[in-house]
């Protein structure tokens, strides 16, 4: 993917708006751009176990953290909030850098900031 000056800008702007959310949301979150331009919260980076939320931002792969089975059903969630901009929600499993799995209800709300359809994910563990 081609480094985006203007979507690295738009991510951080977007942090700093839902930052009350990320921060004292009791559920795991992220918000999505594209593979590189994304952002979570802490309770994500420690459930999947990066060390860091700067850690979980710069893995290039962010499907890869979703057990390989459920991809689909997880790409097809996102597919309906970033296409159809409709709330959308997926049953599957997450894999700790560990690999451990666990199972999940993820809830993905669409948004637009500045002309760019942005994701923004909820997590409960099941």
């Amino acid at each position: 993917m081609t480094h985006d000056p203007h979507h690295q800008h738009l991510i951080k702007e977007v942090a700093e708006i839902f930052k009350p959310i990320l921060s004292k949301s009791p559920q795991a979150i992220y918000i999505y751009l594209d593979d590189e331009h994304k952002i979570c919260n802490k309770k994500y980076a420690d459930m999947l176990g990066y060390k860091s939320v700067a850690e979980w931002v710069k893995n290039p792969y962010p499907v890869d953290d979703v057990l390989e089975k459920d991809q689909k059903k997880g790409i097809k969630a996102y597919l309906d909030a970033s296409e159809k901009f409709k709330l959308s929600m997926a049953e599957g499993a997450l894999v700790r850098k560990n690999g451990k799995k666990i199972k999940v209800v993820m809830h993905m709300v669409p948004f637009t900031y500045k002309g760019e359809v942005f994701v923004l994910h909820f997590f409960s563990k099941q």
